[in-house]
């Protein structure tokens, strides 16, 4: 197998041949398509969240594959199967996780990483993929999508006629946006530095900024970035949610005001939106095939896997949607 691996905090990742291990109990080997990129692994890159104890390591965590074999106590996935990757636990045994050789090296993989053309998987991070979906868009219902749809369900709750605010249009704020619509919202706005991605949330539904006033029932942040997060709390009404979507550097704190926190606004974090990977993306598929919810246009690139580092790069600039990496 050939994955691409971090070795360390702050370096272009490592594309190598790796030796798979026998399958334990709980686990799947599944021969990868494709993979998505998520701004969670710049994060892994950067050491977001601090110092990171498991180099090296498989990164990945949203994909698309054909199981190949099945371990131990395996029961809701066989051979053959075609499956969504995902990082959110699902049904299924949560197997230990999963360790290559790198001539003689120990490579963590956790339960689930997919930047590789094979992985070893825990049941419990697989659904199978639906029927009628398309691979190449397949990899979003892994986090993107998943996410997005969690995030407006379960975190905001988002009610007919509120009005919502989301501050960046990448792949998971382009989601938002269709969700929130889609959940009968009422203007949804998108901020985004780049014109081009403004321009795809209009067209995902979106409204323009000068429809609304100055405060919206719901701010969500997919920038993971202070002074966006403290702007966003700021735009949202004294009774509101604010969602934090994007994770912040560990390093990176923010300033707010706190006294409307006891009289009714709420601020909090998102955990992938809380999905349910079983139960949310059999519904996803259906407003797909429904032509409900649109999946043109929110991947823009693709790279094969040996030059997964342009596309991190291309990622890191901004400029993209969802990049896919190409695994055979």
């Amino acid at each position: 197998m050939r994955a691409a691996i971090l070795t360390e905090i702050g370096k272009p990742l490592t594309v190598a041949a790796l030796t798979l291990p026998a399958l334990g109990v709980g686990q799947v080997h599944v021969r990868m398509q494709y993979a998505a990129i998520c701004g969670a692994q710049l994060n892994e890159i950067d050491g977001a969240k601090g110092p990171d104890k498991y180099l090296p390591h498989v990164l990945g965590h949203e994909g698309v594959g054909t199981v190949e074999a099945i371990g131990p106590g395996v029961t809701t996935k066989a051979v053959g199967d075609h499956v969504i990757c995902h990082w959110r636990p699902s049904q299924g045994i949560a197997a230990r996780g999963t360790h290559y050789d790198w001539l003689g090296e120990a490579v963590n993989a956790g339960p689930m990483a997919c930047f590789a053309d094979e992985c070893i998987v825990s049941e419990n991070r697989l659904t199978l993929l639906p029927d009628g979906i398309d691979r190449k868009v397949a990899p979003l219902f892994g986090c993107a999508l998943t996410t997005a749809y969690g995030v407006v369900t379960r975190d905001a709750q988002i009610k007919p006629g509120q009005s919502v605010l989301i501050f960046g249009a990448g792949g998971v704020g382009l989601a938002i946006v269709q969700m929130a619509v889609l959940a009968g919202a009422f203007p949804v706005v998108a901020v985004d530095p780049v014109d081009g991605k403004v321009e795809a949330a209009q067209r995902a539904g979106a409204s323009p900024w000068v429809a609304h006033g100055l405060r919206f029932d719901v701010a969500i942040d997919t920038t993971g970035q202070s002074a966006v997060i403290q702007r966003a709390y700021e735009l949202t009404e004294p009774h509101g949610k604010t969602i934090l979507v994007g994770v912040p550097k560990h390093d990176d704190p923010i300033t707010i005001h706190s006294l409307p926190l006891h009289f009714g606004k709420v601020l909090t974090g998102s955990e992938g939106g809380s999905s349910v990977p079983h139960e949310d993306i059999p519904r996803l598929a259906a407003l797909v095939r429904a032509g409900k919810l649109k999946l043109d246009g929110l991947v823009t690139h693709e790279y094969p896997l040996d030059q997964v580092n342009d596309a991190m790069a291309l990622v890191r600039a901004g400029e993209a949607g969802r990049v896919l990496l190409r695994m055979n």
